[in-house]
C-alpha cells in the first residue's frame, strides 16, 4: 500500500465513505499535515510528529489519537468501544465527524504547543 487513496479502495463502498469522511476531516482541519501510509493505514504527521492514524475493518473504523488523543476525550469516547490508543466507530452509525474534529484540533494544540 503505497497511497491513502490505494488504501480507501481496498474496501467495500460503504467502509470507503466512512474512511473518505475521516480523512477529508482530518485534512481540512489540519491542511498542513503530511500524509502517508504508516503501520499500514493512513498517517498524519505535523511538524513530523504524529497527528492522527485511522484504519478501515469489516465492521468498524479506527482512530488512533496517540499519546494524548483518547485520554483528553475519555467522556465524549466512553460510549464507543475503545482499545490501547484506540476508539472504534461501527460503520452501521453515522461518523462522528464533529468529535473527530475536535480531537484533530486538540492534538494540533498539543503538538504546537507541548507542556
Amino acid at each position: 500500500m503505497k497511497t491513502v487513496d490505494d488504501y480507501i479502495a481496498q474496501f467495500p463502498e460503504d467502509t470507503q465513505r466512512a474512511l473518505n469522511q475521516v480523512r477529508k476531516v482530518i485534512i481540512s482541519t489540519c491542511p498542513e499535515a503530511a500524509e502517508s501510509i504508516s503501520y499500514g493505514m493512513p498517517a498524519y504527521k505535523l511538524t513530523e510528529k504524529p497527528l492522527v492514524y485511522f484504519a478501515g475493518y469489516k465492521n468498524h473504523i479506527g482512530l488512533y489519537a496517540t499519546p494524548t488523543g483518547h485520554d483528553a476525550f475519555k467522556e465524549a469516547l466512553a460510549q464507543y468501544k475503545q482499545g490501547k490508543g484506540s476508539v472504534q466507530w461501527r460503520l452501521t452509525a453515522p461518523m462522528p465527524l464533529a468529535l473527530i474534529q475536535q480531537i484533530v484540533l486538540f492534538r494540533i494544540k498539543n503538538i504546537k504547543n507541548p507542556k
